[in-house]
């Protein structure tokens, strides 16, 4: 009777050790995937920012330089609406930070 019950014992701690391992192996294998997807996610967001910054750089340098200077440093002041430039531009403003708050975020 000794002899079945060391044996039931002996496979049941060798089966609780077989599963311990597979399960470690499992959990270390899903953290190193959900790394690499964590790091490749943050890439490309680094990427996809850098590539909108550049195209509205390009965007704004153009359009700077399809724009007159004028000689008195007043910019536009001509254009008589003077007002809607500025709820314009505060417009864009609150766009970009609404935008940036949504970046840090995603990136925090």
């Amino acid at each position: 009777m000794s002899n079945p019950l060391v044996q039931a014992f002996f496979v049941g701690r060798a089966v609780a050790e077989v599963v311990n391992e597979r399960l470690e192996v499992a959990l270390t294998d899903a953290l190193s995937d959900l790394g690499k997807f964590d790091a490749e996610a943050r890439e490309q967001l680094r990427q996809f920012t850098e590539e909108v910054l550049e195209r509205a750089n390009r965007a704004t340098e153009a359009a700077n330089a399809s724009q007159p200077t004028t000689g008195t440093g007043q910019a536009s002041s001509d254009s008589g609406d003077l007002q809607a430039d500025i709820d314009e531009l505060r417009a864009e403003i609150a766009l970009l930070r609404t935008e940036l708050q949504h970046y840090r975020r995603a990136s925090a």
